[in-house]
């Protein structure tokens, strides 16, 4: 009973934030409220017993990527208009041209797995797949992130990656 009321509150207090993150005028207040918000996710997670990764919400995520958010906030100048910040030699098509190739490469990804999957028999499965005890969040973490999600895992790195080298691109270009 106390857990779940632990839990509603949580989240009502979680999506509070999200809402104040989208509402706040001043950016930095909103950068903020992103923090209060990633914190309280990494308290949801102590309520479900996921300490790890309660851990890494807040080393990752109200660490790293906020201060990366106050960086460009404080950095960034907004008081031009809006068509100050358009780019004559932006490739739309191009951009709109891998997206769609991104995208049919997952739907053809879930097509040939949910088409794949029914072939395996209960024998092969059973022999095949077989996990080993896990004891820790940690290594249930693992195991999942590298068997049940390793597609979402290698887009996402994928994306890190493009994004890496758009960084680069356009900190080489600044000088």
């Amino acid at each position: 009973m106390m857990e779940a009321f632990a839990f509603y509150a949580l989240a009502a207090l979680i999506v509070g934030f999200g809402v104040m993150v989208i509402a706040a005028r001043n950016p930095v207040h909103s950068v903020v409220f992103l923090v209060l918000n990633f914190l309280g996710i990494a308290v949801m997670y102590v309520v479900l017993g996921a300490e790890f990764l309660a851990v890494i919400q807040v080393l990752v995520y109200a660490g790293g990527i906020v201060v990366l958010y106050l960086f460009v906030v404080m950095l960034v100048t907004l008081k031009r208009a809006p068509e100050a910040h358009q780019d004559p030699h932006r490739k739309t098509g191009l951009g709109v041209g891998l997206a769609a190739a991104v995208l049919a490469e997952v739907i053809a990804i879930l097509v040939y797995t949910s088409s794949a999957a029914p072939v395996l028999t209960t024998a092969v499965s059973a022999a095949a797949l077989k996990t080993p005890a896990l004891t820790g969040n940690t290594e249930q973490v693992g195991w999942a992130l590298y068997t049940d999600y390793l597609i979402p895992f290698e887009v996402a790195s994928m994306l890190l990656l493009a994004a890496m080298i758009g960084a680069i691109l356009f900190a080489r270009r600044a000088d």
